[in-house]
């Protein structure tokens, strides 16, 4: 079970903090609406995010589009602005795609965005800002607010509000890019034997809850193994 205990300043003696898996990617539309709901929980409650980045199953897992069913667009375009509404977030694909595609719908090894965006969220969260650098940064890539997200200050504004240096971030993952990907690779093994292949996708308690629609199922069983609010301070 995903449980650990801490005695500090921030607690109360004796006060009980859970912990569990978070597997995100930066390209998945259903990631940035949970990475919201999740930092809250984490802001009001007693329980710790694990930011376990991962590469798009574009880039993964190229063949598994391939053999997806003609529906599967159609619905799936519906369905994001439907859930954004539903969940009142701005949303728009992003512009550019963090994934490029060929014109035949394969996609190059060769990634301008993805590598790189995925480390620094590596980098983040091995910072201990890893929830709120997703929040940031996903909320610039799909919230149809910006264009160009990977021009000008974006991502470095991006990373300030989540208290962040962005240039010290850069060189970090810059210096040590195999460092980086290892860890990646890493978070793709484990989470597939945690249970589930695509994002977000959350691990607690033994348990693998896949979809942002598994926000409220998370919860539930984290109250089931003690969950409490943070005192106030």
């Amino acid at each position: 079970m995903n449980v650990v205990y801490r005695k500090g300043d921030k607690m109360e003696e004796d006060s009980m903090t859970l912990s569990y898996a978070l597997y995100w990617s930066f390209r998945s539309p259903y990631s940035y609406m949970v990475a919201p709901r999740l930092l809250e929980l984490q802001r009001t409650h007693n329980v710790e995010c694990n930011v376990r980045p991962v590469y798009p199953l574009a880039v993964r897992t190229p063949g598994f589009f391939q053999a997806r069913d003609p529906l599967w667009v159609p619905y799936l375009m519906m369905d994001v602005y439907r859930e954004a509404a539903f969940l009142g977030l701005p949303f728009r694909w992003p512009r550019p795609d963090p994934v490029q595609m060929n014109r035949d719908g394969t996609y190059p090894k060769e990634q301008p965005y993805i590598h790189r965006l995925t480390h620094m969220g590596v980098a983040a969260a091995e910072q201990g800002r890893g929830l709120e650098y997703l929040v940031e940064v996903s909320a610039v890539i799909w919230s149809g607010q910006v264009t160009g997200w990977p021009e000008g200050d974006h991502l470095r504004d991006a990373a300030e509000r989540a208290g962040l240096d962005h240039d010290a971030l850069g060189v970090a993952v810059d210096a040590d890019p195999a460092r980086f990907a290892a860890i990646v690779e890493r978070n793709q093994v484990d989470q597939r034997a945690a249970g589930h292949w695509g994002v977000p996708m959350m691990h607690f308690g033994g348990e693998a809850f896949f979809g942002q629609d598994r926000f409220d199922q998370l919860k539930w069983r984290m109250e089931q193994q003690g969950l409490a609010q943070r005192t106030a301070q």
